[in-house]
């Protein structure tokens, strides 16, 4: 152990001072570094590399924990706390997880809509009911807000986009694309909640435009909006 933090520090600190505060020769610590590494230290440098690779992948958000686990479900055996010890080693510190909320606000003097849809989270027909919300995902580069069409007939994602900043851009050319790409040849209903973005002037007439009816879920009504998980891109 004193020659393994020997050699850790050997770039930093001159070898006489460290040999004589350790209390081993100079000797023996070359002797140290010529022998073969054991099966253990071995080991331990194909952890470290896979360890590594697992915290560039995942941009450096896993603790030790979910980097065992993932080490785990990879067929390799190892405690907890020598991950957290070969992270050390290695210099891989964890991202700190930015807590991010959503800025929509349903404060604000806009014109809302009722809201046609109640709790319905299904609809008989294709390009009837639509379904339209935000949030926000992280990218190897920052965190992005996302604005998705989704149609309730066939729970298919029908248009996107993505910017830096939540504004009401976003939810304009998420609905510019599903227009562009289902052709709409009847009245659609849009449902949303009340937020400035979905409540604006520009917004309300590209909706009038496309013949789609805007309906707004109602205050203290959290969660009515369908939630638009799907499995494909349509």
């Amino acid at each position: 152990m004193r020659f393994r933090a020997i050699a850790a520090l050997a770039g930093r600190y001159p070898l006489v001072p460290m040999c004589r505060l350790l209390r081993v020769s100079r000797s023996g610590f070359y002797a140290w570094q010529q022998r073969p590494p054991s099966a253990r230290e071995m080991a331990n440098r194909r952890l470290s590399k896979e360890i590594r690779t697992i915290h560039h992948e995942v941009n450096g958000i896993y603790g030790h924990r979910r980097i065992k686990a993932e080490l785990a479900a990879m067929g390799h055996a190892c405690g907890r706390h020598r991950v957290a010890r070969l992270m050390r080693e290695a210099g891989l510190r964890v991202r700190s997880r930015k807590r991010w909320r959503l800025v929509s606000s349903s404060r604000h003097a806009l014109p809302i809509a009722p809201n046609h849809l109640e709790r319905q989270v299904a609809s008989d027909r294709a390009n009837r009911h639509w379904v339209s919300d935000m949030t926000y995902v992280r990218t190897a580069q920052d965190w992005l807000y996302l604005a998705v069409v989704l149609a309730l007939h066939s729970r298919a994602v029908v248009s996107w986009a993505m910017h830096h900043r939540m504004q009401q851009a976003l939810v304009y050319a998420a609905l510019e694309m599903a227009v562009a790409r289902r052709q709409l040849k009847e009245e659609v209903l849009l449902h949303s909640d009340r937020g400035s973005q979905y409540c604006a002037y520009d917004y309300q007439t590209l909706l009038r435009r496309h013949r789609i009816v805007p309906s707004h879920s109602r205050p203290g009504t959290a969660g009515t909006t369908p939630r638009w998980r799907a499995s494909s891109v349509r």
